[in-house]
């Protein structure tokens, strides 16, 4: 299929669909060797680089990331990163760090300032400043000769043989290196501090993952009178009403202390049916299943999503270390917390 694009001039060139999908190739293959390049290059400045990080964390210290236009949107995603797993950090506009916002780097931060020529002027500016605070300064540059790079304690070579814009002028290649570095750097400084999964979610409280391991059982269950339950010698249809009544697809079997003793579900009803039960007549104890499946409180909700896959039940009752009922959750309530 052809499509029209029409030029400065006014011209018109059409492109057919090979066309385009060749140059967004092109583009990602350029990306991708911009990419690859780092993997070689990557030596004991690298190492360096991470021990200044750590070393600015144990003295309570922040990486303090900066860089002007493109290589400023590409520093605000390094420190989102960092600070998401493990190494406290922030971006600094350099621009506005000269006009009073450098009063925000202390003496226990390090610098992570980011420059594709290594002469960007807003940065070079703050260079005295640092160097009077005694701050570490580790820089990502393109330019291996640059100014930034000769004053670093460590500078991290990016540079790229080409951009991915045609003019090689649009910074895309190197943004992508640059990027991909300062991933480097946060996992492997993930890794050092032996950064957990919950670590994690206590920074993503409001995302699938905090959900997953922050919510516990006692914070998504049902509680007081929402809870499911009958005796041992309830007759089954009074039992049916409870379970009706309460909307999980079953009820627990208590004794008098709430000690639970069984569970009745919607298969112990099909199973009591199909015998011909008089659900008049007949006991709870004598149709429920004993042994049902339990969880406690302070177990993490996605362990309740474990247990009902592993055994293929929809339904929970939640009992404390005596096994007395205090809750029940099914695989809705879990839904609705977002654990699923």
């Amino acid at each position: 299929m052809m499509r029209p694009f029409h030029g400065d001039e006014g011209m018109t060139a059409r492109l057919d669909d090979a066309a385009l999908i060749a140059l967004g190739r092109k583009a990602l293959a350029t990306e991708a060797e911009a990419v690859g390049a780092l993997v070689g290059r990557l030596g004991s400045e690298f190492a360096r680089a991470c021990v200044l990080c750590l070393e600015c964390s144990s003295r309570q210290g922040r990486v303090i990331v900066s860089g002007m236009g493109k290589s400023g949107h590409v520093g605000r995603k390094i420190a989102a990163t960092l600070a998401s797993t493990g190494t406290p950090s922030f971006f600094l506009h350099p621009g506005e760090a000269s006009h009073g916002d450098a009063g925000m780097i202390t003496r226990q931060d390090a610098v992570l300032a980011i420059s594709n020529s290594g002469e960007t002027e807003e940065i070079v500016t703050l260079l005295p400043y640092l160097k009077r605070l005694g701050i570490p300064l580790i820089t990502l540059t393109g330019g291996r000769d640059s100014t930034l790079a000769r004053v670093a304690a460590v500078n991290l070579d990016v540079s790229v043989p080409a951009e991915a814009c045609p003019l090689n002028l649009a910074p895309t290649a190197s943004t992508t290196a640059t990027l991909a570095m300062g991933d480097a750097l946060a996992v492997a400084l993930l890794e050092c501090r032996g950064f957990t999964e919950h670590e994690f979610a206590l920074s993503h409280p409001g995302g699938s993952l905090g959900r997953r391991l922050l919510l516990h059982v006692e914070d998504v269950m049902r509680k007081g009178d929402e809870i499911p339950l009958v005796g041992l010698d309830t007759p089954l249809a009074a039992g049916l009403v409870e379970m009706s009544r309460k909307g999980l697809g079953m009820t627990a079997i208590v004794d008098a202390d709430r000690h639970v003793v069984g569970v009745f579900t919607d298969g112990d009803l099909r199973r009591a049916l199909d015998g011909l039960v008089d659900v008049h007549a007949t006991r709870m104890r004598q149709v429920m299943t004993r042994q049902g499946k339990s969880i406690g409180p302070r177990m993490l909700a996605a362990e309740a999503v474990h247990l009902m896959e592993k055994h293929h039940i929809t339904q929970l009752l939640v009992v404390d270390d005596d096994n007395v009922l205090i809750g029940a959750l099914n695989i809705h309530d879990l839904f609705r917390a977002g654990v699923i």
